[in-house]
């Protein structure tokens, strides 16, 4: 009987047959590698253009020319604020030209805030609508105080539907102090006009027993009082 032997192959020719198969494989694939290589260079240097040669120059500009647009807004001149005093833009033409970059953003909430003071509440709910959520603890205020004016606009247009579901939203999209009790007070006061006492006094007593600190919470009793007869 033969017996089988195992030859363990020279070193040498391991690495030469490694060589050759790494060769083989450059060959034959070399090209779709060299096409994904280009493919993931343009993407980085487009994001860097973007970022850097574009999106930063354009929020740089839209800072500029917003500033005067909100010391009228500071003022109360919100006919002025949205359209410009003349010689300087107004948040319409900051949201025109630089509606995407963060201070265009933050110009869709103040000139919404504008029509709305004006009046003009279904443009308010247009504008307030198209401001994008920011990020970090400061801007959750923001968003929610955004989205509760949606719900006064609605309110003022006797939708109180619409206005109690944007003031919930208000509500439970930052737990602080400032928005949440002052738009539970909202909510109630229409809850009260739809007649429905029950969640008027739910708003209530959570002003009462969780935002005991706040405004709101100073002549909460009377509230509660009134409803309780």
């Amino acid at each position: 009987m033969t017996k089988k032997t195992n030859h363990q192959e020279d070193p040498e020719v391991q690495i030469e047959n490694a060589l050759s198969k790494g060769e083989s494989f450059i060959e034959n694939n070399g090209k779709n590698m060299l096409i994904a290589l280009c493919v993931i260079v343009a993407l980085i240097g487009a994001y860097f253009a973007y970022t850097v040669l574009y999106k930063a120059p354009e929020e740089k500009k839209a800072t500029q020319i917003s500033f005067v647009a909100q010391q009228l807004f500071a003022n109360d001149e919100f006919e002025k604020a949205l359209s410009g005093d003349g010689n300087n833009a107004g948040f319409t033409e900051v949201i025109t030209k630089y509606g995407s970059t963060p201070t265009g953003n933050i110009a869709k909430h103040y000139a919404g805030i504008c029509y709305l003071r004006l009046g003009d509440f279904n443009k308010a709910i247009e504008l307030l609508k198209s401001y994008k959520k920011i990020e970090g603890t400061t801007a959750s205020v923001i968003n929610a105080q955004n989205v509760g004016l949606i719900g006064d606009a609605y309110a003022q247009l006797n939708d109180n539907k619409n206005a109690i579901s944007n003031y919930e939203t208000a509500i439970s999209s930052s737990d602080n102090e400032l928005t949440t009790p002052y738009y539970l007070m909202k909510a109630a006061g229409v809850y009260v006009a739809m007649g429905n006492n029950e969640k008027a006094l739910e708003c209530y007593n959570k002003i009462k027993n969780n935002y005991y600190r706040s405004l709101e919470a100073r002549d909460i009793d009377k509230y509660i009082g009134r409803l309780s007869k």
